[in-house]
């Protein structure tokens, strides 16, 4: 897109699209789905190509007016998703990311329509943001990881630059109080990959000794995909049914290593198309936290990941 009306150029189009990767990035935080991301920055766009050129001119910063709009349009959907998902099937998980170099698929992506990976993508966080209020997701997310100021804040929430510094404050003593002492990278890909060679050995022994007593596995298959209901908790039952897991495998299914929003994860590719992928929280040298995403609206992004 080029030209508004017939003839006449829109020389700041480019400086507008420019915008899209931030507000994706924005969106995707906010929302825990790259499919309603990408929805909201496209109504975000709608709204401002249905102004009319004066009405942009008068616009003095163009990107502060599509982040407050896209932060609306998020705030408003996150409302409106909690009703939704009291009627989801199952467990509710926030859509897993490939990483970089898998994004897209087999075709190169647009670099606007990629997701930077960084801490504040990893699942365990984004299962954070769920347990928050829309607001107080809106209002820590925009403040502590885009580090927008509480006013402008204020004009996305609705709310007074004091109330939304109230909100943030709330947020981030939720992240304080489920983040687990940090780890390397490569201590976590370890712990993930004895989880994979004790899984496919069949090791149950193995398999508890890697998993916290405590920990917890939860699936998300949308009810479109067969997968466990309900939380399996405790180290043991866990590894169980893990074992169980192994002896249902199809022979044409492959369990292979990969990043996951950023974190050493696992993906079950079935004749080279991606039907599961594995989020792992690793707490000292232990699995504390087990993702299973089975939906495969969710997993549209891992279609062709190699």
């Amino acid at each position: 897109m080029t030209t508004r009306g017939r003839d006449r150029p829109d020389p700041g189009l480019d400086a507008i699209m420019r915008e899209r990767r931030q507000l994706i990035n924005l969106a995707y935080r906010l929302l825990g789905s790259v499919t309603e991301a990408e929805d909201a920055v496209q109504e975000t766009y709608a709204r401002w190509y249905a102004m009319s050129r004066r009405e942009q001119d008068a616009i003095e910063s163009p990107g502060a007016w599509l982040t407050t709009v896209a932060g609306r349009i998020c705030l408003n959907l996150l409302r409106s998703a909690r009703a939704r998902r009291e009627t989801y099937v199952g467990e509710w998980i926030p859509e897993p990311l490939p990483e970089r170099a898998e994004w897209g698929g087999g075709t190169p992506a647009d670099p606007a329509d990629r997701i930077t990976l960084d801490e504040s993508v990893n699942l365990a966080f984004l299962v954070v943001l769920e347990s928050m209020t829309p607001a107080e997701r809106v209002a820590f997310i925009l403040h502590d990881v885009f580090c927008h100021s509480f006013a402008e804040v204020a004009e996305i929430v609705g709310r007074s630059p004091a109330a939304c510094r109230q909100l943030a404050s709330s947020a981030r003593r939720r992240i304080r109080g489920a983040q687990a002492p940090a780890r390397t990278t490569a201590r976590r890909a370890d712990v993930v990959k004895e989880f994979k060679r004790a899984w496919e050995a069949k090791d149950i022994d193995a398999l508890i000794g890697l998993l916290d007593p405590d920990a917890t596995a939860i699936a998300d298959g949308g009810g479109l995909a067969i997968t466990f209901l309900h939380p399996i908790e405790g180290g043991e039952p866990i590894a169980r049914a893990w074992v169980t897991l192994a002896d249902r495998r199809p022979r044409n299914m492959a369990l292979l290593e990969r990043t996951v929003n950023g974190q050493p994860g696992l993906v079950a590719q079935q004749d080279g198309v991606t039907v599961t992928v594995f989020a792992f929280e690793v707490v000292g040298d232990r699995i504390k936290h087990i993702w299973v995403m089975r939906n495969p609206e969710k997993l549209r992004h891992w279609a062709a990941a190699g």
